[in-house]
């Protein structure tokens, strides 16, 4: 394999290629939701960075591996067959395990949380809300594009885990969440 250049002069004018060839600007709303998946992804490899627990350092490496599986097919403009990994049921079905899991062992929620606490718990929120931002903008794409339902479903689930995950990791480290007090004037 001959020596890879990591520039490729190709995008200097503002557009760069989807996988498949099509040449697109690179604010088009495809580069937008894969650059979040992107974005996520990074910040998903932060919060592995956090942790110690194995168990979860594992799940979250799954976790990446299926954003970039997700990213592929943002990236993907379907005119040529191309061979792309694919998301599975079984990824959400997952997801939904281990929030079943985590919430056992959690206290009941009965008002809003404040992000914050532990370096951790705060970083699985700003995964959270990357995620929730990937998902709108998928479904701005599902407007004039055949997106794969299961990519926002899996989207949607996975927000829900970091939430989860942020509540289960402030007990592990014995943080007390701070609770969202309405104030009344």
């Amino acid at each position: 394999m001959g020596k890879f250049k990591i520039y490729t002069k190709t995008g200097d004018a503002g557009q760069t290629s989807l996988v498949g060839g099509t040449r697109v600007p690179k604010n088009h709303a495809r580069i937008e939701a894969y650059g979040t998946v992107d974005e996520l992804n990074v910040y998903v490899g932060l919060l592995r960075d956090l942790l110690e627990k194995e168990e979860t350092i594992r799940e979250l490496i799954k976790t990446q591996e299926n954003l970039f599986v997700l990213g592929s097919w943002l990236a993907y403009d379907g005119k040529k067959k191309v061979a792309l990994p694919e998301l599975r049921q079984e990824d959400i079905d997952f997801l939904e395990n281990r929030i079943d899991e985590m919430e056992k062992t959690l206290p009941e929620l009965k008002s809003f949380i404040l992000p914050g606490g532990h370096t951790a718990v705060s970083t699985c929120h700003i995964c959270r809300v990357v995620c929730r931002r990937a998902e709108r903008q998928i479904i701005g794409l599902m407007e004039n594009n055949e997106i794969n339902p299961l990519h926002l479903t899996y989207l949607n689930r996975l927000s829900d885990y970091f939430f989860v995950l942020s509540r289960s990791l402030s007990l592990e480290f014995r943080i007390t969440e701070t609770l969202w007090i309405a104030h009344k004037d």
